[in-house]
Parts: structure tokens; C-alpha cells; sequence
């Protein structure tokens, strides 16, 4: 390991390299300010550059910068205008805007900022330390498995249901898994619920379902309540960009636990940064004190920490399988992929033994990358707050721009600009009813994924007994009733409590 490491210092460090990594980060980190403009567009467009480089390391470094950047980035258009153009950083916007509504948005930035540094410093250290391990346990890891997981993370919506609402919140979900059938099936390639349409046969696009449920909302809620978009505008409250040493001391175990969590959910093929973020935020709630669990999409400071730290290093961690194992774990690392064989190198087990210089000068390189985002962010971070102080009547059209054209760039049709209105309407319908959006996201991201490894589990199996034949299966399974009944137990065990001590007094 160590000569593989001095091996990638010495590539990663030569000017060109050192080029890449800040051109990546830059283009990245602006890529993911704008809501409706993600990293795998971008990439697309960017791998005829990366090819004419000519040089393997140096194209990869500068892919995966322009990858880890944006995610990074996104945390942006999540905190200031609640809208969540890149799937990873949907869990930030739960926190991070009502932060920027009350006056904190300096310091949700730098909040966003530390968590984005260090999940993906610590998430470049473990995959340094663990890739070789980590490519065998990836393999352990089947169709059975990837359902189990799916369901795990469905089980995080006890997260999102406040107190009294988990019927809601259990409602939006299964809306959200509906809307994941519409489109071509998981067994046939036969289109269902298209109601007739052409466009309706690759299903709902995410980038129009999320600007549906939280960017138009925002803007409709901005316009119908004048005093709202008051809020939160002053010059002085974007002033604040330090943490007390009291706010360091709440998120450095989050940080630390999600950096972990995080990376180690980023290597499994199918995971990525959107579960992990969405599971670090439903685990740091639950193992949050109830009086801090009452915060937790209001403002917690550890509900932002949580999801930024864990989609940094689930970015890392899914290089694993995409490096060692020739996997693609997102859409995302697919289109890298794409990108590495086009460059006639073949990532997979013998790519460590074969080409350890690009192997190891990538790794080298998102450390450094982290290191450049951070230095590139922070110093910004005053002048990118400032737009909470432009006047609402120039920032509802922006954030409507925004979202009207991230949605038609998504599938460069106008029927996704009907679809947008039309569930943005209702969206802000149930958010005056005090639906919970977050769960039908979250239904409709992993719906999908549920449907297709259940349909293979089936098949493979020929039946359900798939959950009891495969120990961890049967394990992940456990985990996910833990979390489902868990909230409920805690809320239980102190009401209680609670009516132990009014009787005594």
C-alpha cells in the first residue's frame, strides 16, 4: 500500500494533475449551485475534453472532481433556495433553508462546508486503507441484499414524520412508490400508468418531482405570503459564519459517525451519497435526545452536519466497486465508467496490479480536491449568503427560472414543464394540509430500485423465501423494523415518563 501511495503523490502532484483537480472542483462546485443542473450532465458534456487529454489519470481526476464538486456545491441551491437539484443533497435542504430562513444561512453554509470537507477527507483515508478489502465484500452483496437495503431505507421516513404524523408520513411514501411504477416495469419492458402518453414511458424525471415538491412550493408560498420572504433578509444576518465551540462539540461525533456510515454505503454497487445521506440523517435523529429530536427539520445543526457529511463520503466510497470490481455504483460513477474505457483502461481487480498510478493518483487526488473545495468555499461563503438579501421580487422569478428550466433540460420536453406545474400545485396543496413532501421523495428515489431487486429476488428464489434463506438479508431486514418501531417505543417510554413525574408532583 505504502509504494502504491507514493506511487499516486507523485502522479496526483505533477502540475497537470494539480490543474485537473482545481478545474474539476471549480466547474463542479458551480455545476452544483445551479438546482436542475447535476453532476452526470455535466460529465456527459465534459468526457470528449477528458478524452483529448490523452492522458488517463489526469481525465479521471478531473471527472471525478467535477463528480465530488458538485455534490459539494449542491449544498448551495439546497440551504439558500430550498432547491434540491442533485438527489444527495435533497436531506440537506430539511434543515439547512429553515437555518437560512431564521437568519443562520453564513453559518449553515460553513456548517455544510466542514461536514462536505470531512466526510470526504475521511471517506479518501478509508478508501485508501479498505478499497482492496472492501471490493470482496461488495460481491457478498446480491439482489436479495440490495432489496433489504432499499427497505432499510424506506424505514428512515420515521425520521421525516413528526410527532403525530407518521400516518402521514407513511401515506406520502407509498404515493412516492407509485409514482416510481409509472414508466416501463422491472420484469417487462411494458409501459404501465403512462395514461397513453410517449413521455411518460421512462417514468417521472426526479429532477422534476424534486423542483415539484420544494423549489415551486417556496416560490408559491413566497408570493402568497409577503411577510414570510421578510424573514431572514437582512444584511446582518448573513454575518454569522463561525460555529461556537458548543455547535463543534454537537456535530464532531455526527461527523464522525457519518463519515464512516456514509463511505461504507458508498461502496455498495446501487447505494451511493442518496440513501446515505437520507440514513445518516434518520440515524442521527434517532440517536439524537428528544429535546433535540423536536428540532430536527426546524434548524438542527446536527440534521445539516449529518446528510453533508454522509453524501461526501458515500461519493468516495463508491469509487470502490466502479475501481476494484468494475461496477458502476450511480448513474453517475456509470458514466465515469464510460469514460475510463473509452481511455482504454479497464477498471476491476487487476487495476490496482496493472495501473496503480491511476488508481492511487485518484485517491491522492479527492484529498487534495477536499482540501481545494474547502479553501475555495469558505472565503465565497459571504458573498454566496447575499442572496438571501436580493429582493423577492427579483428572487421568486430567479428560483421559478431555475426550476422551470432545470426540469425541461432533465428530458428536453415541454410535457415535463405540465407535469412540474401540476405537482407543484398539489405539493403546496398537502404542505398547507402539513403533509410531509420528504417521504414521497424519498418513496419515489427508491421505488425503483425496490422493484427491480425484489423482481430478481423472486425469480431467483421463486418466491419471498429469499428474506429467510439469506442470513443478511434476514439481517438488514431486522434493522429496518428496528428503526420503523424504535421512534415510536422512545415516544412512548417518555410519555410515560412524563406521566410518572406529573402524578408524583
Amino acid at each position: 500500500m505504502l509504494e502504491g501511495l507514493l506511487i499516486g503523490l507523485g502522479a496526483a502532484f505533477s502540475f497537470q494533475n494539480i490543474i485537473m483537480v482545481v478545474l474539476g472542483c471549480l466547474i463542479g462546485t458551480f455545476i452544483g449551485m445551479l438546482p436542475g443542473l447535476g453532476p452526470m450532465s455535466i460529465i456527459a458534456i465534459m468526457i470528449p475534453i477528458a478524452i483529448t487529454i490523452g492522458d488517463p489519470s489526469a481525465a479521471l481526476i478531473l471527472l471525478a472532481g467535477v463528480y465530488y464538486g458538485a455534490i459539494f456545491g449542491g449544498s448551495t441551491s439546497s440551504i439558500l433556495l430550498n432547491a434540491p437539484g442533485v438527489a444527495g443533497t435533497v436531506a440537506t435542504s430539511f434543515d439547512g433553508y429553515p437555518m437560512a430562513r431564521r437568519g443562520q444561512a453564513g453559518k449553515a453554509l460553513t456548517v455544510a462546508a466542514i461536514g462536505s470537507f470531512s466526510g470526504g477527507t475521511i471517506g479518501a483515508v478509508l478508501l485508501m486503507i479498505f478499497a482492496p478489502a472492501l471490493s470482496t465484500v461488495a460481491l457478498l452483496f446480491h439482489s436479495a441484499e440490495y432489496f433489504a437495503l432499499m427497505v432499510v431505507g424506506l424505514s428512515a421516513i420515521a425520521a421525516f414524520a413528526g410527532s403525530g404524523n407518521v400516518a402521514k408520513a407513511v401515506l406520502m411514501t407509498l404515493v412516492g412508490l407509485m409514482m416510481a411504477t409509472v414508466g416501463e416495469g422491472a420484469l417487462f419492458n411494458m409501459p404501465r400508468f403512462t395514461m397513453g402518453l410517449m413521455d411518460l414511458q421512462s417514468g417521472f424525471s426526479f429532477i422534476t418531482l424534486a423542483m415539484a415538491m420544494f423549489a415551486l412550493p417556496e416560490a408559491i408560498f413566497l408570493v402568497m405570503n409577503p411577510a414570510r420572504s421578510v424573514q431572514g433578509s437582512s444584511k446582518n444576518d448573513i454575518k454569522d459564519l463561525r460555529i461556537t465551540r458548543k455547535e463543534a462539540g454537537q456535530i464532531a461525533p455526527v461527523i464522525g459517525r457519518q463519515s464512516i456510515q456514509g463511505f461504507f454505503i458508498g461502496v455498495l454497487p446501487g447505494a451511493g451519497a442518496t440513501i446515505a445521506s437520507f440514513l445518516g440523517y434518520a440515524v442521527e435523529r434517532n440517536l439524537a435526545p428528544e429535546k433535540e429530536q423536536k428540532e430536527f427539520g426546524k434548524g438542527s445543526i446536527k440534521g445539516l452536519a449529518a446528510p453533508e457529511t454522509a453524501n461526501n463520503a458515500a461519493c468516495t466510497g463508491s469509487f470502490v466497486p466502479m475501481l476494484t470490481l468494475g461496477i458502476p455504483g450511480s448513474g453517475t460513477t456509470a458514466i465515469l465508467l464510460g469514460a475510463l474505457i473509452a481511455l482504454n483502461v479497464t477498471p476491476g481487480p487487476r487495476l490496482m496490479t496493472d495501473s496503480p498510478e491511476i488508481f492511487w493518483a485518484v485517491i491522492v487526488s479527492m484529498y487534495i480536491g477536499n482540501i481545494v473545495l474547502l479553501i475555495l468555499n469558505l472565503p465565497l461563503i459571504p458573498y454566496i449568503a447575499k442572496v438571501l438579501t436580493i429582493p423577492r421580487t427579483y428572487l421568486i422569478p430567479f428560483i421559478l427560472f431555475f426550476t422551470l428550466m432545470g426540469s425541461y433540460i432533465g428530458q428536453n420536453n415541454s410535457t415535463e414543464l405540465l407535469i412540474l406545474v401540476g405537482f407543484g400545485v398539489c405539493a403546496t396543496i398537502l404542505k398547507f394540509a402539513d403533509y410531509p413532501l420528504a417521504p414521497l421523495l424519498i418513496g419515489f428515489i427508491l421505488g425503483s430500485m425496490l422493484e427491480d431487486n425484489f423482481s430478481r429476488s423472486m425469480q431467483l428464489y421463486d418466491g419471498v423465501g429469499f428474506i429467510f434463506e439469506r442470513p443478511m438479508t434476514l439481517g438488514l431486514v431486522v434493522v429496518a423494523l428496528v428503526l420503523i418501531i424504535l421512534p415510536s417505543l422512545r415516544s412512548r417510554f417518555s410519555k410515560s415518563v412524563n406521566d410518572n413525574v406529573a402524578e408524583g408532583d
